[in-house]
């Protein structure tokens, strides 16, 4: 079964596509520093910080954790965005509901394979739509795409939602991640242009 989540716009007052954005149907690959090599056999998730238990997972293990299939919209900073994405993966809450999540803790951290990191307040994270995905359009999620998996959060733009993601880290306080640091938006909605801080 898939969940068509496109009107998400709805939630924010907005047209499907955000302003400032053109509609694409391909796929562009945009990176910070090209697509990081991985191997399926030493691969692993790591869960850790304002968290009741730390976990460590290998890619069979994560791939077992309660999944669903989406139909999402993708937007783009940069100015693109590609309508019925569909996105298969784990849901964030399902992960927070195993590792049990502090009272106390705000924010999430994304890791990534390249050293990436972006930073988003925990409700945006446990909202239905972020799902840490591995499969596109039925097929695993091709590395230039963030294989083997990825965040999306189709309520901020895509930088948001790191590629080759390798963990989550939960803060107690918000901490500004790569592309936060060099002067992009810690908001990120598209609806309203938050492209830059």
């Amino acid at each position: 079964m898939v969940t068509d989540v496109t009107g998400l716009h709805e939630e924010f007052d907005g047209e499907r596509l955000p302003p400032g954005q053109r509609l694409t149907e391909r796929f562009p690959v945009l990176s910070k520093s090209g697509t990081p090599s991985w191997d399926r056999e030493s691969w692993r998730f790591e869960a850790w910080g304002a968290v009741d238990e730390e976990l460590t997972l290998d890619f069979e293990a994560f791939t077992d954790l309660p999944s669903e299939t989406q139909r999402q919209d993708f937007h783009c900073v940069t100015g693109w965005s590609k309508f019925d994405c569909e996105f298969t993966g784990v849901p964030f809450r399902a992960l927070a509901d195993r590792v049990g999540v502090d009272d106390d803790a705000a924010h999430v951290m994304f890791h990534a394979l390249d050293g990436y990191t972006t930073d988003l307040p925990l409700a945006e994270c446990t909202r239905d739509e972020v799902l840490f995905v591995y499969e596109y359009e039925g097929d695993p999620l091709p590395a230039d795409h963030g294989g083997p998996l990825r965040v999306v959060t189709p309520q901020k733009y895509a930088y948001k939602g790191a590629k080759w993601v390798s963990g989550v880290e939960f803060l107690t306080d918000p901490e500004r991640g790569y592309w936060e640091k060099r002067g992009y938006s810690d908001t990120a909605n598209p609806w309203n242009e938050e492209r830059y801080s």
